[in-house]
């Protein structure tokens, strides 16, 4: 089992930044592919940012690139998402989730751990 926590969401100017992170805890996180997804009210949760367990590689979703940078730190087991000239659209619900297994990073069924999210609210 993992355990994921979100922290550092919160209300934001459209313009803003703030910084979110992912805290792990129970198996060895430095084995996981960590991503980051969202979802809106009314609309189905959708992939913002992943990253591979050496922190190699990572994936944006082409909403988000450019403005968001995703990295981890094994040492801390935590992820974090970066997110930077935030607007009113990327308004949600952030959570992170863990996978082991292989599949495109984007798929939410690929993961197999997730944390309870953390509220991002841009305003314009």
């Amino acid at each position: 089992q993992v355990q994921l926590v979100e922290s550092g969401g919160g209300l934001v100017q459209a313009g803003g930044s703030l910084r979110l992170s992912c805290a792990a805890s129970g198996r060895t996180f430095s084995n996981y592919t960590m991503g980051w997804f969202r979802q809106a009210p009314g609309k189905e949760r959708e992939f913002v940012a992943a990253i591979t367990w050496s922190g190699g590689s990572t994936y944006y979703a082409d909403s988000v690139k450019g403005r968001f940078t995703i990295s981890r730190d094994n040492a801390k087991n935590t992820v974090y998402l970066q997110m930077n000239s935030l607007k009113p659209e990327d308004t949600a619900v952030y959570h992170c989730a863990a996978r082991s297994g292989g599949g495109f990073v984007y798929i939410s069924r690929t993961y197999e751990y997730w944390g309870q999210g953390t509220q991002v609210t841009v305003s314009s």
